[in-house]
């Protein structure tokens, strides 16, 4: 019997040098720091908020 799956919400350097190796989400950081200062400028300039949403991507590991 095998046990639990395991994952974490953030592809980190520690993820991959665990034992098992997790099973991570990948997020793009940079862009989504971009997009948030984007859209607060947009709000202080009186526009209406509006949502992004960004792409991610599953990064298998063993712990899969």
């Amino acid at each position: 019997m095998e046990g639990p799956s395991r994952s974490d919400a953030d592809d980190n350097g520690v993820a991959a040098q665990l034992h098992p190796a997790l099973t991570t989400m990948r997020q793009p950081y940079e862009r989504i720091s971009a997009e948030m200062v984007r859209l607060l400028l947009r709000v202080v300039e009186g526009e209406e908020r509006s949502a992004v949403t960004l792409p991610t991507s599953l990064v298998v590991r063993d712990s899969a």
